[in-house]
């Protein structure tokens, strides 16, 4: 509400002045105002007189109420956190989640953010409040987990903004705590390690993980394929649904997830085989199904199969993720970027190079390698260098350091001079003697010129 003028009252309970004053606030439960009587501890009774109390009750009401607004409309200190996140937050943005999704967000939200602040009233929370939950999460939560928290949290309190529930937003300037963040896993294999995964299984795992390896497949793009999606005469394969926690769904991750793949011929006639020999041919039934009919669990598939593998094969990790990063990553020698964007139906180019593609340590090394070949080509050879001059016969001239030994310095007679057509030293008088001067003096050896 806007800035109140009223004064409001004090009283002493126990040993402490109390102030109290009229509020008007949003009732969670009939979702209309109403105006209730406000309590505010001042002080001990031994340390302020009423007229302090009351003064300080004064102040309190001009921080609690606030600037008044521009439209006049209620800032409300009876709205609790948890509740404008389920009656005012979740409303608007159902609308834009899918089903499945909305539950993912709603338990994260709920865990994450709603069970910590669910009776806190929103205009209680500062930026120092919600950075140190952030912080608190980076030190448990994943590093993807604590930036959609960071992210939410900002959601909520910006619509809390938006909707006159705040008059600032206490979330807009918290930071990501990027040296907390626990490391993402970036776990790829070899294709030795991918090879030696294929060899321990039977023909309807072979299949299914070769499908998966070959054409980068997310589970529940694999475990919702029927054999209707499958056209041999095209060699393709028609993604149609999607499995997700027990439920069919008509569409994927992203829009263009749902689409026709190509599959090698060789894989058709693996495909054809297993068709023949699967327990349901037909075309409404599942390419992998369970053993009662419908479509295998991811988890549990992740679980029964690929940790046995992980374990038996001694691999630091395996499963549907792992498997899609590593094809990422291998493939960028078989392809370019768009290929292998293409191969995993990602929106975004910046998701297949940033997020799966991880750098392969030989391929770096050979980079570097074939970078040094070219700067080391005909025009570029190394300088020759005085170290290496003396390796090949030119020697520098000695340096006399024996103050002992008489240095021996000829000097050029008038004749020779003149044969030359230089200067003798009687046009410069002095320079001669001057030099040998300073030699003697300086390094205290003897010169004898020589006639």
């Amino acid at each position: 509400m806007g800035t109140s003028h009223q004064k409001g009252w004090v009283s002493v309970r126990g040993k402490k002045w109390y102030g109290y004053f009229r509020r008007t606030v949003l009732d969670p439960e009939t979702n209309e105002a109403k105006t209730v009587s406000t309590p505010i501890a001042l002080g001990l009774k031994s340390q302020m007189s009423k007229f302090q109390a009351r003064e300080k009750l004064v102040e309190e009401i001009a921080k609690l109420t606030g600037p008044p607004a521009v439209d006049d409309s209620i800032k409300n200190g009876a709205v609790t956190f948890g509740w404008f996140v389920r009656n005012r937050f979740y409303p608007l943005k159902e609308a834009k989640w899918k089903e499945e999704t909305a539950k993912v967000k709603k338990l994260l939200i709920q865990s994450d953010l709603v069970d910590e602040f669910e009776d806190v009233p929103l205009e209680n929370f500062d930026k120092f409040t919600l950075q140190l939950h952030i912080n608190k999460l980076a030190k448990t939560r994943s590093k993807d987990t604590v930036l959609q928290m960071r992210a939410y949290m900002r959601d909520i309190f910006a619509e809390a903004v938006d909707q006159d529930f705040l008059a600032k937003d206490p979330a807009h300037k918290v930071e990501t705590p990027t040296l907390l963040l626990r490391e993402t896993d970036k776990t790829t294999l070899s294709w030795d390690q991918l090879r030696g995964v294929l060899a321990k299984t039977d023909l309807r795992d072979w299949i299914l993980l070769q499908l998966d390896m070959a054409n980068a497949l997310r589970p529940g793009e694999l475990f919702g394929l029927r054999w209707k999606c499958f056209d041999a005469a095209a060699c393709s394969i028609q993604l149609m649904e999607t499995t997700y926690k027990g439920k069919i769904r008509s569409w994927g991750k992203t829009r263009g997830s749902l689409t026709t793949i190509p599959i090698a011929e060789e894989l058709v006639l693996d495909l054809v085989e297993w068709q023949q020999q699967c327990p349901d041919p037909s075309p409404e039934a599942f390419i992998f199904a369970a053993p009662r009919g419908g479509f295998m669990d991811s988890s549990n598939y992740r679980k029964r199969v690929l940790y046995k593998l992980a374990e038996e094969l001694g691999l630091p990790k395996l499963t549907f993720q792992v498997i899609r990063r590593t094809i990422a990553t291998l493939a960028q020698k078989m392809g370019t970027v768009k290929d292998v964007q293409g191969i995993l139906r990602h929106s975004r180019p910046g998701t297949t190079t940033d997020v799966y593609m991880q750098e392969i340590p030989e391929s770096v090394r050979a980079t570097v390698t074939s970078i040094h070949t070219e700067l080391r080509s005909a025009n570029g050879k190394r300088p020759v260098s005085s170290a290496r001059s003396r390796k090949r016969g030119s020697k520098p001239a000695k340096r006399n350091l024996n103050p002992d030994v008489v240095l021996t310095m000829t000097f050029p007679t008038m004749e020779s001079f003149a044969a030359s057509g230089k200067k003798s030293p009687a046009s410069v008088p002095g320079k001669v003697l001057e030099f040998a001067t300073r030699m003697r003096q300086g390094r205290g050896r003897e010169v004898a010129p020589n006639a």
